[in-house]
């Protein structure tokens, strides 16, 4: 079973843990996830399908992504997403990091920070082997092409990260 570290609003840990998926959070309580996009020095980046079998937004595009567990910090958890989702081995790529933002959903209990990194990688499609029970496909899109699928509403987070591309 996977447990979840619980963090107060300033984003330090409380030294509680919750159930992976357990959404009981009380205002004031988040969990960490992270979002690492890869971007290729072809200016393209890394973007990947959603499976069709995700109660959440099923068959739209993303970037790799989770939640951080407990007792890991969110540069392994976004190195191990990005190994476990494409194949990548972001883990020697310099840091990453770019920003933190909060959600606030007391009403779900499910109130959250999200970690976001940017990692710089040259790679071959031959590189990528997708986690099936995640990915249905990839594409390597443009910044162009990014907001295009956020305008048609089939790109996850968009407006929270779009700082993340330029």
């Amino acid at each position: 079973m996977e447990f979840w570290d619980i963090y107060d609003s300033d984003k330090k840990q409380t030294g509680r843990t919750m159930k992976r998926n357990d959404w009981n959070l009380k205002n004031g309580e988040y969990h960490l996830t992270v979002l690492g996009v890869i971007h290729r020095p072809d200016g393209r980046f890394l973007i990947t399908r959603r499976v069709m079998t995700k109660a959440w937004a099923p068959g739209w595009w993303e970037v790799s992504g989770g939640a951080v567990q407990a007792g890991e910090d969110s540069k392994v958890a976004v190195v191990r997403e990005i190994r476990e989702e494409t194949g990548l081995d972001v883990s020697g790529c310099p840091d990453g990091y770019r920003f933190t933002y909060r959600r606030d959903n007391p009403d779900e209990g499910d109130n959250y920070f999200v970690d976001v990194y940017r990692f710089e990688l040259d790679f071959k499609e031959s590189d990528l082997k997708l986690q099936k029970e995640e990915t249905m496909g990839y594409r390597l899109a443009t910044l162009d092409e990014i907001k295009e699928l956020d305008k048609q509403g089939i790109f996850l987070h968009y407006s929270s990260i779009k700082k993340v591309f330029e």
